[in-house]
């Protein structure tokens, strides 16, 4: 499995995160699986080659 590198943290109710080679796409949770969860589905696609122009760090 590969380990992906992550900025993460809690606001109010809600868990607020974004990947450290795609700082410019963020994405939240209500719990921080659910944030873990978005930040995969994040992950796979900016990988995907289905969105043009994505920065990576």
């Amino acid at each position: 499995m590969e380990r992906i590198k992550n900025i993460c943290w809690q606001d109010e109710d809600m868990w607020l995160g974004y990947l450290v080679e795609f700082p410019d796409y963020m994405t939240q949770g209500e719990t921080q699986a659910e944030l873990k969860s978005n930040l995969t589905d994040v992950y796979k696609e900016l990988n995907s080659g289905n969105i043009p122009w994505v920065r990576k760090v």
